[in-house]
């Protein structure tokens, strides 16, 4: 794959790891660059590559501390505006404060555009992300957003999976588009799970549209935050007689009390993507398997940086 010397690609400290898998994909040297706290807990940044002129991409999720990893981003991108790049991309694979996207009661702040905002005052040209809370968050950016979803990756591996009598269920009734499309690429019946949410930290599961007795059942959510719709829905379905329970999710926050929730219901396998790193905690998680969003990444990198369709990548991955 011929890559020319214009494009640096640079890490941040929340996920090292998919950095370098991304540049292993596309061929190229991770971007030097040392990330230094002082003893007062400021950050520092220093480009050790010469960027003036260059095609530069960041890759950072802002996750957990996600209020660390958004500042140092912010920096991140400062550097390397002030160092003249010629195009600033960040790569977000998990955009952190998404879910805060609307003013559902008085006096609230609407954190996801402040967000937006930040970014683009601090000199980013362009955002590539996967798996927006909400696709209708790329209209808070007045610059051009790619946005990648994880259904393509994990949809390829159950299909490979070949999952026989399998029914796809959607764990509320907000995502019953996410579940039509894995319906329509794996094959299979479709049934939703109607919820109530008793508190901030609890949800009730409490009706099924929809048959589930004798199938194997695959509920797949973009985020997996404290596991509690989740963990209601496998209960769910449990008892209305479903076999092997599979689940998957692009972000696996696993916040809270989440692996203590999914450790105590029977699911046969959970899968994520590695948008964000397990923390030691989530490591404890009983059948977890985490898949790679590297090779997409790095792809619709090397076609941004060539100016060619992202949207072809999505029959491709």
């Amino acid at each position: 794959m011929f890559l020319n010397d214009n494009l640096k690609i640079f890490a941040g400290s929340s996920n090292p790891q998919l950095s370098a898998a991304v540049c292993k994909y596309l061929g190229l040297p991770q971007g030097g660059a040392n990330i230094e706290k002082f003893p007062d807990g400021e950050k520092h940044i220093r480009i050790e590559d010469d960027v003036r002129g260059r095609d530069c991409f960041i890759v950072q999720s802002t996750c957990q501390p996600v209020d660390e990893y958004l500042m140092e981003l912010l920096i991140y991108v400062d550097c390397l505006r002030r160092a003249s790049a010629k195009r600033i991309t960040v790569v977000v694979p998990y955009f952190g404060y998404a879910r805060q996207d609307r003013k559902d009661e008085g006096r609230v702040p609407i954190t996801a555009k402040l967000v937006a905002n930040l970014l683009t005052v601090a000199g980013v040209d362009r955002v590539l992300t996967i798996d927006l809370h909400a696709r209708q968050l790329q209209g808070f950016f007045d610059i051009p957003v790619d946005h990648l979803t994880g259904e393509l990756v994990l949809s390829n591996y159950f299909l490979n999976k070949k999952i026989d009598n399998l029914t796809i269920v959607s764990p509320d009734v907000g995502n019953i588009k996410i579940a039509a499309k894995y319906a329509d690429r794996l094959g299979g019946a479709l049934a939703i799970v109607h919820k109530k949410r008793v508190s901030g930290s609890k949800v009730e599961a409490q009706e099924l549209i929809g048959s589930v007795d004798g199938r194997n059942i695959l509920m797949c959510d973009d985020i997996i935050a404290t596991a509690g719709t989740v963990c209601s829905a496998v209960e769910l379905v449990k008892k209305r007689g479903a076999k092997k329970i599979y689940v998957g999710g692009t972000h696996g926050v696993f916040a809270g009390p989440a692996v203590e929730r999914l450790n105590k219901v029977s699911i046969d396998e959970i899968v994520v993507t590695d948008t964000i790193p397990l923390s030691q905690e989530a490591k404890k998680i009983k059948n977890i398997k985490v898949l790679s969003v590297a090779s997409m990444l790095g792809e619709a990198i090397k076609r941004i940086h060539r100016n060619e369709s992202i949207s072809s990548l999505f029959n491709n991955v």
